[in-house]
């Protein structure tokens, strides 16, 4: 089958507990909560972005700053690029 004895049994058991289903849906992805930005901050760039729409990620995040929002340049491009604001 071009499989091994260990593989073949793998799948043998998912597909005893769960059916085809199982073996289809298999995601090994976690998704990594700790890189996300809390949404407060998130609208808080946006809202800066659509205020000065001029402003560079850098100058935005200094200006955030002095508003007592603590996000980094990159952190502002990076939620400029998930809105496609760039």
């Amino acid at each position: 089958m071009g499989v091994s004895r260990d593989t073949f049994y793998h799948y043998q058991e998912l597909v005893n507990d769960g059916g085809i289903d199982a073996l289809i849906n298999q995601n090994r992805r976690v998704p990594n909560v700790k890189n996300r930005v809390d949404e407060q901050i998130k609208s808080a760039v946006v809202e800066y972005a659509i205020e000065y729409p001029a402003h560079g990620q850098h100058r935005s995040s200094n200006e955030l700053r002095k508003k007592r929002i603590f996000i980094s340049g990159s952190g502002v491009r990076s939620i400029y690029s998930s809105l496609y604001l760039i």
